[in-house]
């Protein structure tokens, strides 16, 4: 059941992405960076949100979880509800494995807002 909702949410964020007056709430300034060594892996980005933009790092358990920990280190001072969000799964699936780079890949992710699982 958590996984239609799941379905059911990126299609509705997907949707309301398509229209014209969209404005998203924070928008990735250039491209996000992940270092992974396989030891201590770190994600590095920027983003612009409500006029501020802002460069925060981080690490984590795995790349997902830097990059998770780093989003959420970015947006907690606008958004501090973030806090209550947390990382439970994801998955990937390679699409091209020739392509030897993640333009070939797709990650879910599934996060919690310690309430509903999986929401």
């Amino acid at each position: 059941m958590v996984e239609g909702k799941i379905k059911d949410a990126t299609k509705i964020l997907n949707l309301l992405r398509s229209l014209s007056d969209y404005k998203p709430h924070f928008e990735i300034v250039g491209n996000y960076r992940l270092i992974d060594d396989g030891i201590r892996p770190e994600a590095t980005l920027m983003l612009r949100a409500n006029g501020r933009e802002m460069h925060e790092a981080e690490t984590g358990a795995g790349p997902v979880d830097a990059l998770a920990k780093v989003l959420k280190k970015s947006l907690k001072s606008i958004f501090p509800e973030i806090d209550e969000v947390k990382l439970i799964d994801f998955s990937s699936r390679i699409f091209d494995p020739g392509a030897g780079t993640a333009a070939g890949v797709e990650v879910e992710i599934l996060f919690s807002n310690g309430r509903t699982p999986g929401v």
